[in-house]
């Protein structure tokens, strides 16, 4: 991940627009990455970016350079998404869904590259269950590789919450894996 000069963001606060269309370009793909795997919504997830980025050029002003700026970014895009869980608690997970998880699982070319609708159905399946919370401490741990000490910062959990919340998240990941016949050959 790319760590932004703090020239940039300097150059941001000053009105530049070019200096933020580099930031958009550089950080738009994790912004994504993340909003879809916590919506499991490819549109949704469109949404959140354009939002996430809205709330950054209107608040760059109050970013402080101290901090890194892929956390305060992430704490932006992670908020956003909740806001849109909390607001829709919808989207149970479609046969369709659990079908392609299952033909995930039992493929013997686990290396291929899945689609954006496949990451949908498959993070749709397996969140299933799991308190927004839960997601959001998996989604940052597990699929962007974010370490405790960031996923604290972000989400403004104490290390115990977030520990919690990533075992609570694995166990009930684990049993929906159970379930759908992985890890019984």
């Amino acid at each position: 991940m790319t760590q932004i000069d703090s020239h940039i963001v300097t150059r941001c606060q000053e009105g530049d627009k070019d200096a933020f269309r580099w930031v958009v370009m550089t950080y738009q793909q994790m912004v994504f990455s993340l909003a879809l795997k916590m919506l499991a919504d490819e549109e949704e997830a469109k949404d959140v970016v354009q939002e996430t980025f809205l709330r950054v050029w209107q608040g760059i002003q109050d970013y402080d350079l101290d901090k890194p700026f892929s956390t305060w970014l992430y704490a932006i895009t992670s908020r956003l998404c909740l806001d849109q869980l909390k607001s829709a608690r919808r989207h149970h997970f479609a046969p369709c869904d659990e079908q392609a998880l299952r033909l995930f699982v039992h493929d013997s070319d686990n290396q291929r590259s899945l689609e954006n609708k496949e990451w949908v159905s498959i993070v749709r399946t397996l969140a299933e269950g799991l308190s927004t919370k839960q997601r959001l401490v998996f989604t940052l741990c597990q699929l962007e590789g974010l370490t405790s000490t960031e996923v604290e910062q972000i989400t403004g959990m104490n290390a115990l919450q977030v520990k919690t919340n990533l075992y609570l998240a694995r166990r009930t990941i684990r049993k929906r894996l159970i379930a759908l016949g992985y890890g019984q050959d």
